[in-house]
Formats: structure tokens, sequence, C-alpha cells
């Protein structure tokens, strides 16, 4: 199979390195607007760079991963759809609810599978929650918590274009409570708050993060976000149920030290970013993606997906903005 790669970024040099080495895959092609900055990574790989985009597909691709800029990637993922070329897109799908539909429109209307790249699905402790969950073991669900703290802030540039603190690192943790509970989120009450660099404020977002979630069925579930986690990089969630309980992200290089005498578990340097932390479910999920590309299995993660978590991101923003609670439907109904 060959595999194009636009975006030769951080995220975008690990995606090909992981895609070098993935079963089925014997050509990689990379891209970028920087050209010089494609082909330094082409050299470092041994794989190809091209010229530009029309000329990498003209040439013919399996399928197609995009890592670039936020702001590319809804028009990305068109011309993916328009070569018919498989793709697999970083998520979220585009800066705004408007530009996703249209994705999602497109999408549907087709045949062409699109992956969205919500890597937490890919997780062993997230996947090992969602057996323990829907199999009864645990009984019913009365409240989840999650968070996702970051150890130190994105450049300062990166925030005018992340989309706010809720769409860019919270729409993990509305995703795969979705997906991990298999029910609806109904209702938000969300609070942020900025007490780190002004860069945060200049750019209308916040630093701190909370939000109370109501589910369908009446579950309960706190989310949390920070940029300034300084004991390491930290994901988790808590699963608590009238029967049993479990914590995904617990492990020895979680950065939680205890203030209780005598007690810790840490054996390892505690994470220090998202890459380190998710770097076999990274891995996963690229490999999930050849097979869809192969037409070996379905997309895991759909752009229809992707719009139901940033739904509930939006509706939470809007909330830290009133003051007020909001429900889901009232922000899918007004983007409609």
């Amino acid at each position: 199979m060959k595999i194009g790669l636009i975006g030769t970024g951080r995220i975008g040099a690990f995606h090909a390195e992981t895609l070098r080495s993935a079963p089925g895959v014997d050509r990689i092609v990379v891209a970028d607007a920087d050209t010089a900055r494609a082909h330094v990574l082409a050299d470092t790989l041994g794989t190809e760079a091209a010229e530009s985009l029309p000329r990498m597909y003209a040439d013919g691709l399996d399928g197609v991963v995009i890592t670039a800029a936020t702001s590319a990637h809804a028009e990305l993922i068109h011309q993916a759809l328009d070569a018919e070329v498989p793709v697999f897109c970083e998520k979220p799908v585009a800066l705004d609810v408007a530009g996703t539909l249209d994705v999602v429109k497109r999408s549907n209307a087709g045949t062409v599978p699109v992956q969205i790249g919500f890597q937490r699905r890919f997780d062993r402790g997230y996947r090992a929650a969602r057996e323990a969950l829907r199999s009864g073991e645990l009984g019913w669900i009365h409240t989840l918590r999650a968070c996702t703290s970051d150890q130190a802030p994105p450049p300062a540039a990166f925030i005018p274009s992340s989309g706010g603190l809720f769409r860019d690192c919270s729409i993990h943790d509305f995703d795969i409570l979705r997906w991990l509970t298999g029910r609806e989120i109904v209702s938000v009450y969300a609070q942020g708050a900025n007490r780190g660099d002004p860069c945060f404020t200049d750019g209308d977002d916040v630093d701190t993060c909370a939000a109370l979630l109501r589910f369908d069925d009446d579950m309960l579930a706190t989310v949390t976000a920070t940029r300034y986690n300084g004991a390491g990089h930290d994901v988790r969630l808590e699963v608590c149920g009238s029967k049993g309980a479990r914590i995904v992200g617990l492990d020895d290089r979680a950065p939680l030290p205890s203030a209780e005498p005598h007690v810790s578990w840490r054996q390892s340097a505690p994470y220090t970013t998202f890459m380190e932390r998710f770097r076999d479910a990274y891995i996963t999920e690229l490999g999930t993606f050849v097979d869809v590309a192969a037409g070996r299995t379905e997309s895991p993660c759909s752009p229809a997906e992707a719009l139901e978590a940033l739904y509930v991101a939006e509706a939470c923003d809007r909330s830290r903005r009133t003051g007020e609670p909001v429900r889901v439907s009232d922000v899918r109904t007004a983007a409609k």
C-alpha cells in the first residue's frame, strides 16, 4: 500500500514513523506547505516527498493521513474525498460546527471512508474500562470523573487558532465518555479561569476549566482540564458504579505524588506530553486506519461522531461565557 501524509510537524513525523513499520505499507509520501520541511522528514525516514498535493494524488494513493494545521483540516478532507482516497484526519474535523457539518454531509453522501483521530479509543485502559462497564461488572454508573492536564502550555501563537480549551483538550474527554458509556450527554454547566499567561485571556480562551455533564440516563460526569499541571501530563478517567469501579491512567508514570505517608506507586518518570502518554494508542490507531484504507474494516470514528463531541464542547464554551447551564440539543438545533 502507498500512504500519503500531509503535515510534517511533530505529530506528523511521529505518524510517518509509525506508518513506515505498519504491516502492508510499503511506500510513504509526505507533503507539507513547507516543502523544505517535507524533504527533511523524507530524508530522515528514507521516504518520498511530494512537491505538491495535486501531484501526490495524481501519482496514486491507497490512503492519506492528515496532520496539518487545524485550519486546513476540512479543506484537506474534501480534497481527499474528491480524489476518492480513504482519509485519516487528526481531530478536529474543522474549526467550527459549520465546517464540520459540511464534512459530515459530504462523507455521509459517499462511500470513501473517513477516520477521525480520537486516539483514546485505542488505549488499552479505556478499552478495559469500557468492557467492564458494558459487561455489567460495575453495576449502574453513578459518576465519571475525567481530566486532561498538560504539564506546560502550548506556544502563545497557537491559542487564537486552537478553538479554545474545551474544543482543543476536553473534546477528547467528551468523545471518550460517549464511546465508553454508549450514552448521550444532554446538558452541561461549565466554568473557566485564567491564572497563567495573559496570552489565554488575549486569545479569548481560558487556561483551566471544569464542566459538569448530565447524560440521558441521569449519569453525572465531571471533566476538568488545564494547561499548567506542573507535576506532569495527566490524563485519567474514574468510572464509578454501584458494584465496582475502574480508573484509567493510574499507572506508574501517572503524575500523582501522594500526600499520604509511605504511599507511592511511581516507578518511572512522570509523563510530560500526550505523545508519551498515548504512544501505543497512536500506533494501534494508525494500524487500524491501514485496515480501513484496505477495506478490511469500517472507520472506527466517523466525522459524524466527531461532530457530536464538538456539540458538547460548543455547549461547554457557551456555558462558561454565560454562566448558565446549556442543553446540547439547543446547540445542535442552532447549527442546522
